[in-house]
């Protein structure tokens, strides 16, 4: 699979919803609306930051210091989204600042944007298919408790120490969407951003205070629940099967949930169009949705209320 432009050429292999004129149409990336939405993040962390920060130096109680630590985690566990955006480098025009754009908001979201273009490629090109996509290596939950367990973010830390650890030795050869080119960069990628957060927690003893613990470890491990319920939701119970149409999920959510998360909650027409930039997807998602199989209409809650109540009829099923 050639590395470059796998992401793009995905949609050029099959039919289209949307007629050729105004596909090329919505293509079009744009370096100046990338980085309006880079800023209005950026500023959102700064914030909440800023809220947090004085929340703690009042001696605010859990019951307002936990909400700002959530606010503040949320926009930082977002940055995945920023990522997953420019790994597709439709994020901005610029290749360069795709892939430099990239790599910081990997490291702020505690990914490898290296490591994740490749994976991500794949996981486009097998889309829900058992044995190739990914994804599916991280099973959806079967039971009540699991789905608590992986909404919590245990298995997703668990699974992100293991992997960067792995890399960083060198480790590549059980990766198959690795190659000769791709593995020797993704090694040297994840040592340095693992040698990025070295450093960080290494200035925080030297200066006397547990900044790296407090402003990145707490707020990303609280708010990770939040990005777990968003991204279980674009694959769960689809089919699996090669139809886009069917095999993953758009989401109608808030609009501050959008604007973090880069419109993804468009996900079933991000995946049949994985070359749109963030912006085009609302109008995509016009032409799309008659002929999308699930479209979660009512929101997250609701959409893991019903979850929750299907893992909950299977428990009779289960213990006969």
């Amino acid at each position: 699979m050639p590395e470059v432009d796998a992401l793009f050429e995905i949609e050029n292999q099959r039919g289209a919803p949307i007629a050729p004129a105004e596909l090329r149409q919505l293509q079009q990336r744009s370096d100046a609306r990338g980085l309006l939405r880079l800023s209005g993040h950026m500023l959102a962390i700064g914030v909440t930051g800023g809220l947090y920060t004085v929340a703690r130096q009042r001696g605010a109680t859990l019951a307002l210091l936990a909400p700002c630590a959530i606010a503040l985690g949320f926009t930082l566990v977002t940055m995945f989204a920023t990522m997953h955006e420019a790994v597709h480098r439709t994020a901005f025009k610029s290749r360069a600042l795709n892939d430099s754009v990239a790599w910081f908001a990997g490291l702020l979201s505690f990914y490898n944007s290296t490591f994740y273009r490749p994976y991500h490629g794949w996981h486009h090109r097998f889309t829900q298919l058992p044995g190739q996509d990914p994804e599916l290596e991280d099973a959806k939950p079967t039971s009540v408790l699991d789905y608590f367990v992986q909404l919590s973010g245990g298995p997703w830390w668990l699974g992100k120490l293991r992997t960067h650890f792995r890399l960083a030795a060198g480790k590549t050869s059980s990766y198959g969407f690795l190659n000769e080119v791709t593995a020797p960069r993704v090694v040297r990628s994840v040592r340095a951003q693992l040698g990025v957060y070295a450093a960080a927690f290494g200035a925080s003893l030297w200066l006397g205070e547990p900044y790296f613990v407090i402003y990145w470890l707490v707020p990303v491990a609280v708010a990770q629940p939040l990005l777990r319920a968003v991204l279980l939701a674009e694959h769960m119970g689809c089919s699996e099967t090669p139809d886009m149409l069917s095999n993953t999920r758009t989401t109608h959510t808030l609009w501050p949930v959008r604007y973090l998360m880069w419109e993804m909650p468009y996900h079933a027409d991000h995946h049949r169009y994985p070359a749109l930039p963030f912006f085009s997807l609302a109008r995509a998602h016009e032409r799309l949705a008659p002929q999308l199989t699930h479209v979660a209409r009512h929101g997250y809650s609701s959409l893991h209320l019903a979850f929750l109540k299907d893992l909950w009829r299977r428990l009779p099923e289960e213990a006969s």
